[in-house]
Formats: C-alpha cells, structure tokens, sequence
C-alpha cells in the first residue's frame, strides 16, 4: 500500500473515531499534549504517526491500532465493545445520529442498562 493511502486511511480512521468518542481535534491537542499542527497534519492526511503516537491515541480512543491504520470501511471497531449486544447497539446510535447523546453513556454502563435503553429506544422508534 503507498504511504499516501496509508495516510489517508488513517486520517479518516481518525475523523470516524473522534466522532465516536465525541472528541475534538483540539481535546488530543490538550489531552496528549501534542502540537496542534502535528494533530492537523494527521487529520488532514499529511503526515503519519510513528507507532508509539498510534498506541497512545488508540488508547485514548479506547480501540485498537489496527482500528487507526487499517481500512476497515464505517464499521464501529469491535474491540472498543465489551459484548455483541453493546456493539449492535452502539452501530445503531452511530447510524442514527438523532439518538448519538445516547452513546457515551452507553459505554459505561452494564449489560441490563443497555436492555433498557434498546427497550426504550424499541417503544419510542
């Protein structure tokens, strides 16, 4: 794979993950205490991150490297979930953005939370 690819596959993987954690370019910048214009030129897919950033920032985005560097298309990384129930779950907020302020809490919760949320969301939809 050309590095530009590379770079622009993980510039997306990138975009998709801060959406999912309803995160900021800036909140990496204050975070991780990475300069601003190196965080741009990752977004902007020019420029790549060495290995020990990619680790960092796939433990900030509470994922995996290859979620970052792979092209793995708009699926919702599977091992950032702790069950199948909680990733069907959190796919559905992520292609209904109408029901997203749903999604951190979601996260965080146990498995019978997340049951009575889908009931909710069943009954309302």
């Amino acid at each position: 794979m050309s590095e530009e690819k590379s770079r622009i596959i993980f510039s997306n993987n990138l975009k998709r993950l801060l959406e999912l954690n309803h995160k900021q370019p800036a909140d990496i910048v204050r975070d991780l205490g990475i300069p601003f214009s190196t965080v741009s030129n990752w977004i902007n897919g020019l420029k790549m991150p060495r290995m020990g950033k990619i680790e960092m920032l796939a433990e900030y985005l509470h994922c995996e490297k290859s979620d970052l560097i792979e092209d793995k298309g708009d699926k919702v990384p599977e091992a950032y979930y702790l069950n199948d129930d909680a990733r069907e779950f959190a796919q559905f907020l992520y292609e209904n953005p109408e029901y997203r302020v749903l999604f951190d809490a979601s996260r965080k919760v146990k498995k019978q939370d997340l049951e009575i949320v889908k009931e909710l969301l069943d009954r309302f939809s």
